[in-house]
């Protein structure tokens, strides 16, 4: 039962980088990337054929954020500077990278069994290595991009996400900020899909199926259930929602519930927490003091 825990965790936490790039598009940009789908397995793709080359593994995962940024640029100028709509742009992309993986790979998967990776060999090492692993890159990446957040360039992110025109009156082009932010949102996706392979032990073409549903329901399961909360930030937010999401998912495989239902699954846990968030049911506010008098004071949020 440990095992199921553990498992569930560490998946949680890696789909958690790709539900933070998720969330620029979607929560700050009001941007519907689709391009995911097909960034998520470009950035499994590189790094399977990197390490099979004998590239090392962490140098492999630096470039497959490149090719993540570059897939990002490329939807990006689709919208910024031909003017195709967002949703249209990401899916022209989605469809290009499903070609451009199979040529990366040169087949649909590429397996890793016996090539080095970030992770001990199987039977190798502490038991919790992989997940001490998983947790440590998951924080970096998260207070990497709160730090960017909280930059000036990050706040013109969230202002183009608000009121573009804005953006446009403090002399800034929102074009381009979108552009950024689309890059960064697919470099962080390419960096799940890159730690994905290497834990899996494969690359495969059609990873990154259902990729962008993934995204959206940790996002709404993180955000209804924490988003209330103020010591809590968003990206913290969306990362356990993405760990509550790979438990639930879990727990519908433990009771042996057929796979093709997964998908019927994931609909129901999105409906049932967007119905919480547009009703706006509030849960325990267990960080709230300002009930009291005499408050402790202000932690910064995590």
């Amino acid at each position: 039962m440990l095992d199921f825990w553990i498992k569930a965790l560490e998946q949680g936490l890696i789909y958690g980088i790709l539900v933070m790039g998720v969330y620029i598009t979607y929560s700050i940009l009001d941007f519907p990337d689709l391009s995911v789908d097909g960034t998520f397995p470009l950035g499994a793709a590189v790094t399977a054929v990197c390490i099979v080359s004998g590239m090392n593994p962490y140098l492999a995962m630096i470039i497959s954020i490149l090719a993540g940024l570059a897939a990002g640029l490329v939807t990006g100028l689709l919208h910024v500077k031909l003017g195709i709509t967002n949703l249209l742009s990401g899916i022209l992309v989605m469809t290009g990278l499903y070609s451009v993986n199979l040529i990366v790979m040169g087949k649909p998967n590429t397996p890793l069994l016996n090539d080095k990776t970030i992770f001990p060999q199987s039977g190798t090492g502490s038991p919790y290595t992989v997940l001490i692993t998983i947790i440590i890159l998951t924080i970096i990446v998260k207070l990497i991009l709160d730090w960017y957040l909280s930059t000036k360039s990050g706040y013109m992110l969230k202002a183009t996400g608000d009121n573009d025109q804005l953006v446009t009156s403090l002399g800034v082009s929102k074009g381009k900020v979108k552009i950024i932010g689309v890059m960064i949102s697919n470099g962080l996706v390419a960096l799940s899909g890159s730690i994905m392979a290497q834990y899996s032990k494969f690359a495969d073409a059609q990873m990154g199926v259902g990729t962008i549903v993934i995204g959206l329901a940790s996002i709404i399961i993180g955000i209804s259930l924490f988003g209330r909360i103020r010591k809590v930030k968003p990206t913290t937010a969306v990362i356990l929602g993405a760990v509550i999401y790979r438990v639930a998912i879990g727990i519908a495989l433990k009771l042996n519930m057929p796979s093709e239902n997964l998908k019927l699954i994931t609909a129901i846990i999105v409906i049932i927490f967007l119905a919480i968030n547009n009703k706006g049911i509030r849960f325990k506010r267990f960080f709230r003091k300002d009930k009291v008098k005499g408050t402790m004071p202000k932690k910064e949020a995590i």
